[in-house]
């Protein structure tokens, strides 16, 4: 049930919600959230590209995009704790200026790429095709929280059969797996996927939870600025951590309902039955 959002505000009222606003609004919006209170920032901004997201952040030139970008990570970052770290979904068009942003605020860790194994066909005659997305992993600290275990790949059984010899015996990274490498294979979510939601940019459950699960310590509490889909949330509530966001699109905080009232699992202690508020 949608409720005000003025509507229980007290206390830890703000976990496990997603408003429906906008993040930067000048009587809600970030201000909701208290400050040193978040593990881990995951934010999917529009990209610029003209995909409607339901207002005109996408419409914006170059240098306005940047000056709006700088606006919302300078309100969103004091949220994080000091231990806290950030991912953000880039395109190689603005990248490398919000790169050099972030650098000034928080310490890089990783660029990651996510190759979404789009097929080669079709696409620009005048430049090669673009078939990956830009990931930054940003810290606020050195001793960030960072899980390796949580996030291991199997080997397969060739591999293991290989490395089998008594030198490997017991060897830590031959049980749990290997360290996911910078580059991150995974399907976009195609139209017949049975994930796939009514969102132009919906990330797969595959990246996000990675994410949740490397840098948010079980029980902790993800950010999302601009929801989309609720794939962050989504993720969150899988993998046992708390959630909050938001997204000004009407539409899309419905969606973000069904996917949440979809799952099995309940929400890690939530303060109440509300998982929206408008």
């Amino acid at each position: 049930m949608m409720t005000s959002a003025t509507d229980s505000l007290a206390g830890a009222g703000w976990l496990d919600r997603v408003y429906c606003e906008d993040a930067l609004d000048v009587s809600g919006g970030l201000a909701r959230i208290p400050d040193g209170s978040v593990d881990l920032l995951i934010a999917d901004p529009p990209y610029g590209l003209g995909k409607d997201y339901g207002n005109d952040s996408d419409k914006l030139d170059t240098a306005a995009y940047l000056a709006w970008t700088e606006q919302w990570v300078d309100a969103a970052l004091p949220k994080l704790k000091p231990n806290g770290s950030l991912y953000i979904f880039l395109t190689w068009r603005n990248s490398p200026e919000i790169f050099v942003m972030l650098k000034q605020r928080m310490t890089m860790i990783n660029e990651i790429i996510w190759d979404r194994r789009v097929p080669s066909m079709g696409g620009s005659v005048r430049r090669y095709s673009s078939v990956h997305d830009t990931i930054g992993f940003f810290a606020r600290a050195k001793d960030y929280f960072f899980d390796l275990d949580a996030i291991r790949i199997p080997y397969d059984a060739q591999t293991k059969k290989a490395r089998s010899r008594s030198i490997f015996v017991g060897a830590k990274w031959l049980e749990m797996g290997y360290n996911p490498k910078d580059v991150w294979s995974v399907s976009r979510l195609h139209r017949e996927h049975k994930e796939r939601a009514d969102h132009p940019t919906q990330k797969p459950l595959e990246v996000v939870e990675r994410m949740v699960k490397a840098s948010c310590p079980p029980g902790g509490v993800v950010l999302d600025p601009f929801m989309g889909s609720g794939t962050t949330a989504v993720a969150a509530r899988r993998c046992g951590r708390h959630f909050t966001g938001f997204e000004l699109n009407p539409d899309y905080c419905e969606l973000i309902r069904q996917r949440l009232d979809a799952l099995d699992a309940p929400a890690p202690a939530s303060q109440d039955d509300e998982s929206l508020q408008a």
